[in-house]
């Protein structure tokens, strides 16, 4: 794992969010293109743009073999909202696809800090509005959607969770939150002791929070569907399987959202990577933990497509 992080800072260093944003984004997609797996077999892939309320989003479907309709995986991925795209999660959401026999939807939302919340929720909406629609093209029961996504993307699973509550709109069939960005409290234990922490540091969240919501005291900062862990009540989100890893600043994040989940009455299941740190699923294909642990989110993903819960 430190061979990987090594490699991983080599391109897209600490220091990077001092750069230009096009350069932030360059090495973010080299350092992920040089750790980026094939495809499984009999995997189909294609993309669509699908409206949204700031112009088309690109949306990549990827279908397993076999007999449709499956339960469909609103994807959002991971990148401080600032950086990442379909490109720099293609393999990881083809595997998730193939290992938990869903067809996966990743999502290429805006990004700030030139689109600032609400607009990633917005996109992500839209796309769902799309699978509840026109799923049944793609091979996807439209009544069967997970939301998950990593790091940032699954800030805005629970956040669109938490907006189809307010709402009353048909609510996530589940939601798979890994390695998720929750709260805006950089003071937290998990923020102290892995200030310094491989792949991703307490500076830089800092500077993704700020990029994400904007100058502190702006609207965003006090929005629950942007930080979910604001949000005074979380009974009526679907059931979650959480995924942490513990030398990682987020760490306590995912742990405060999942035992509040369980104190509102919601089925949750909180899996604690001792060994890993943010990013970990990049690296499954070079560390035994981080692919136990990938085979883990997929297994959730499996579970609750079936109507089952997640397995501990």
């Amino acid at each position: 794992m430190l061979r990987f992080y090594e490699a991983l800072s080599s391109q897209s260093p600490p220091e990077s969010t001092d750069w230009p944003l096009p350069e932030q984004r360059r090495g973010w997609e080299a350092v992920c293109r040089s750790f980026r797996a094939p495809h499984p077999a009999g995997l189909s892939v294609e993309t669509v743009a699908v409206p949204g309320p700031g112009g088309p989003i690109a949306v990549r479907f990827y279908r397993p073999e076999g007999a449709a309709p499956k339960a469909g995986v609103l994807y959002g991925h991971g990148g401080g909202w600032v950086l990442g795209s379909l490109e720099t999660h293609d393999d990881m959401c083809a595997e998730l696809a193939a290992g938990a026999d869903v067809v996966v939807a990743a999502v290429d939302y805006r990004l700030a800090p030139e689109h600032r919340h609400p607009a990633q929720l917005d996109d992500m909406l839209a796309v769902l509005a799309y699978l509840r629609a026109e799923g049944a093209r793609h091979g996807i029961d439209p009544a069967r959607i997970i939301g998950a996504g990593d790091s940032a993307g699954g800030q805005l699973t629970a956040g669109a969770a938490l907006h189809l509550r307010a709402t009353g709109a048909p609510q996530l069939l589940a939601q798979v939150l890994i390695y998720p960005v929750l709260g805006a409290d950089t003071e937290t234990a998990s923020y102290r002791a892995n200030a310094e922490a491989p792949c991703l540091t307490r500076a830089e969240m800092i500077y993704f929070l700020e990029a994400f919501l904007g100058p502190r005291g702006a609207a965003g900062w006090t929005d629950p569907r942007a930080v979910p862990l604001l949000a005074a009540d979380l009974s009526g989100l679907p059931p979650a399987f959480v995924i942490v890893a513990e030398h990682d600043p987020l760490c306590d994040d995912g742990v405060a959202f999942h035992e509040r989940l369980l104190a509102a009455g919601i089925p949750s299941t909180l899996r604690r990577e001792p060994a890993l740190a943010h990013s970990f699923m990049r690296a499954r294909h070079h560390s035994a933990p981080a692919m136990a642990a990938f085979r883990a989110i997929a297994d959730a993903l499996a579970a609750f497509a079936q109507g089952r819960t997640a397995p501990v």
